[in-house]
């Protein structure tokens, strides 16, 4: 008995080496090298598939230099208000998500991640909702912001992110909607991009309803609030 137990923890402490050593090395990778495709990115095209649809990947990489300030500053506005001064978490965002989420049960959950969290969920995890994901997320969360900073988190989550039926990253969603690079987004362009982002499959900001159009004059409203990004 002593001697199996011994086995199951020199297992288990192997086992934690090694998952610590190998997200930190993807981390430390993906702070130089671009992430080449997301977990999401390969389910929706498994999605397309297998329902006989055209599979479709459209996106293109632009460091964050070649995106326009009004589309960094639309996200935030829009996501994660305190995104230049957490460390990762947004406490009374969640706690807030929580005490909504337990009254209407049922009805669409209301997140309260940060931009960091979804950035760390959207890299290295699959989309699932599960305890397990939600420490994974909590920890890649750390390391990301830890090694990477935040002006690095803002590059990668606006160059994966989810704009649309096949559409990942700012460029490629400015290009098919607009007509115009990344660097030339509009802030009314920017803040109805970020509108769509709870839900991009269903909206299109080319066709905003009345809600979406309400989410953008707010986003609006709330970029001059916040004024402008420093990194």
């Amino acid at each position: 008995m002593k001697k199996a137990l011994k086995i199951l923890w020199k297992i288990i402490w192997i086992t934690a080496v090694a998952f610590v050593g190998s997200s930190l090395l993807a981390v430390l990778l993906f702070k130089f090298v671009n992430p080449p495709i997301t977990p999401l990115m390969l389910i929706r095209l498994g999605e397309q598939k297998s329902e006989g649809e055209e599979m479709k990947l459209r996106k293109q990489w632009v460091s964050i230099d070649d995106i326009s300030c009004s589309m960094q500053l639309a996200v935030v506005a829009s996501e994660d208000n305190l995104f230049m001064e957490h460390h990762g978490f947004d406490f009374n965002a969640i706690e807030k998500a929580r005490a909504f989420n337990d009254q209407k049960k049922g009805r669409r959950i209301h997140g309260g991640s940060t931009i960091s969290q979804q950035t760390a969920k959207n890299v290295f995890l699959l989309p699932q909702r599960s305890w397990v994901r939600k420490g994974l997320e909590t920890w890649f969360t750390f390391l990301i912001e830890t090694i990477w900073g935040k002006k690095r988190i803002m590059e990668v989550y606006l160059n994966v992110i989810e704009l649309g039926d096949g559409i990942y990253g700012v460029q490629a969603a400015s290009l098919i909607y607009y007509h115009h690079p990344a660097s030339q987004i509009r802030p009314a362009e920017a803040a109805l991009l970020a509108a769509v982002l709870p839900n991009p499959r269903k909206w299109n900001p080319t066709r905003p309803t009345a809600y979406l159009t309400e989410r953008q004059q707010w986003i609006l409203w709330n970029m001059g609030n916040i004024g402008r990004m420093i990194y």
